[in-house]
């Protein structure tokens, strides 16, 4: 029995003694986790940091890669390159892409930065001057300088078959030997310091780079105009240095770039050249001190960020994104900002590059030219303005509705008598009264695609929409606590993934769209097909992929801007983001004006 007592006593104390050595595995475990994280995180920024150490005080703009081999390999985890690589879809494009790729061989730099798993990648402008603008970039490299020594000079050869006239010299500078080719336009000098390659069109700019790398002040053979100035690094930079606290430790890509500088360069030069230009037109630029960007991938996304330094004009109450109240399970675009009458002309202006610009143009002048005052609109209504799309599976095509808040009712009835009129003025609107709302529809001809442009004005809200239905919808869920966008776990999962706005947010839910578009254009592609055989030579409709191999890659798209002490803050996150999908539409409208106007 006592044996037995005892054998239990061993085993009760061996047990202790195994959880207790299981503990402090855990505990040891957890802190090498955390050293680790912090010693990863504390290495990017030390990558950050030390190029902006490299630069002198007075850049103007760069841009930073931190890990090629990282961000291709995140980039190639993406949601946007799955989708590209999925088997259907490229089969899809084989066409296009064959000709593409026949005609634009694929360049072997990005093969070659690889091999030398470059890290640091960075260009910057140093300062814009009269003739040129000097700037100066680099990277680190792994291994040995010869096996990347090798890498660049098929580079300087390529480059020199590309010119005629070419002149090559070597000249020494401390410790570094510097390569320099001279061709009748300009000169590229190139210089090794360790594990870094640098290259510039300036050979005092690519010395003075040089003396930071070895951690050296600018020597006697650098002192020009401005070279106190560049003694200091873009490190020692308060407007740099206030935009990088707005980024990410951790990215793929950064810009930087100062405006203000910029346009105080270039008005100095002006002034030089006796050029004249309104100071009216260069105050929006005065007013930005920088404009810091970054893109980063997060778990098959892109995740941009950027910040734009400048006083705020005045401070409005945030967007309180009520609108969402107006949308349905089918809301598959959702914007809402706030707006100041004031900057009417500049939103004109702003669309002066859209096929919309003539019309709002007229509009504009339409309300001016009827007594339409900025204090009048500040009175009738809220300074929030909303957008919503909705495209119900039963529909063949999509609604659009906008929203403002209504401050004063009969200013606003007043006001809205005006928009009719500055919509169209040869337009016959009906007016009737609804449960205690307003509406106002214009009938049109279009009756193909049921355009009925119609306003509804309630106590509290003024709906503008396409047709009669969407905007009673839009009217009649606003008085629905169980209506509404916000309801949608797809839409509130998006929207929580970004800070609260306070001036700007849209929200874009990419794999609803693609379902409609694909159920309403895919018989038109196919029929398309019969009857217009050249149409098989961009893509075959007879091999469009399954709606389903396309949404599985696609999320929501979500942008969120908001001030944050000394300037504005706008975050994107999605399969593509916000600012990118803006920058194509623009781009496409552009490049569809300038090819209507040359034909």
């Amino acid at each position: 029995m006592a044996a037995e007592n005892n054998a239990t006593v061993t085993d009760r104390r061996y047990s202790r003694l195994l959880v207790k050595r299981f503990a402090l595995f855990l505990i040891i475990g957890v802190i090498v986790v955390i050293a680790l994280a912090y010693a990863l995180c504390l290495s990017r920024h030390s990558s950050a940091t030390k190029v902006s150490s490299l630069l002198p005080q007075e850049t103007v703009a760069f841009v930073h890669v931190p890990d090629f081999n990282r961000t291709r390999d995140e980039w190639r985890r993406s949601d946007i390159y799955q989708l590209i690589h999925e088997p259907a879809v490229e089969q899809l494009l084989r066409k296009p892409l064959a000709r593409l790729r026949k005609r634009n061989t694929q360049s072997p730099i990005f093969h070659d930065l690889e091999q030398v798993a470059a890290k640091d990648i960075f260009i910057a402008v140093t300062s814009i001057e009269a003739r040129n603008a000097p700037f100066v970039a680099g990277f680190r490299f792994r291994g040995n300088r010869d096996a990347a020594a090798a890498i660049i000079d098929k580079w300087r050869a390529q480059f020199l078959s590309k010119t005629g006239n070419a002149k090559e010299e070597k000249i020494a500078y401390r410790q570094h030997d510097i390569a320099i080719v001279v061709v009748p336009a300009f000169t590229v000098a190139t210089a090794y310091d360790g594990q870094w390659f640098f290259v510039s069109n300036d050979i005092d700019r690519l010395k003075e780079l040089l003396d930071r790398a070895d951690g050296r002040p600018t020597t006697a053979a650098t002192q020009s105009a401005g070279a106190q100035d560049r003694q200091l690094s873009l490190q020692s930079n308060n407007v740099f240095r206030t935009a990088m606290a707005h980024m990410p430790s951790d990215y793929a890509a950064l810009a930087y770039l100062q405006p203000k500088t910029i346009t105080d360069k270039l008005a100095a030069i002006r002034a030089a050249l006796g050029v004249q230009i309104a100071a009216a037109d260069e105050a929006p630029l005065r007013r930005i001190n920088s404009i810091c960007g970054s893109a980063r991938f997060e778990h098959g996304k892109i995740h941009d960020v950027l910040f734009t330094a400048m006083d705020r004009p005045h401070v409005n109450a945030p967007v309180t994104r009520s609108s969402t109240a107006l949308g349905s399970a089918d809301t598959f675009f959702y914007l809402t900002t706030l707006v100041d009458p004031n900057n009417w002309t500049a939103l004109g202006t702003a669309a002066g590059f859209t096929p919309v610009a003539s019309w709002l143009d007229k509009f504009l002048r339409a309300l001016a030219a009827h007594g339409a005052t900025t204090a009048d609109w500040n009175t009738a209504f809220g300074p929030e303005l909303s957008s919503l799309a909705d495209w119900p599976q039963s529909a063949h095509w999509p609604s659009f509705i906008l929203a403002v808040p209504v401050k004063d009712r009969l200013r606003a009835n007043q006001l809205a008598d005006l928009i009719t009129t500055a919509i169209d003025e040869n337009a016959r609107w009906v007016k009737s009264e609804k449960d205690g709302i307003s509406y106002f529809s214009m009938a049109t001809p279009l009756g193909l695609f049921s355009l009925e442009p119609t306003i509804a004005l309630s106590n509290r809200l003024f709906v503008a929409g396409l047709n009669p239905a969407s905007v009673e919808a839009a009217i009649k869920r606003s008085d629905s606590s169980a209506a509404g966008i916000s309801n949608s776990q797809t839409y509130t999962a998006a929207a929580r993934s970004l800070p609260a706005p306070t001036n700007f947010f849209a929200y874009i839910d990419t794999n609803l769209l693609y379902s409609r578009l694909d159920a309403a254009l895919r018989p038109m592609l196919l029929l398309g097909a019969a009857f217009l055989p050249a149409l098989a030579d961009h893509v075959d409709p007879n091999k469009l992929p399954a709606a389903e191999t396309v949404t599985k890659h696609l999320s929501p798209i979500v942008f969120s801007q908001r001030y944050d002490g000394d300037g504005y803050v706008a975050e994107s996150i999605g399969p593509i983001t916000f600012d990118e999908t803006v920058i194509a539409a623009v781009t496409t409208a552009i490049l569809s004006g300038h090819q209507a106007a040359t034909r």
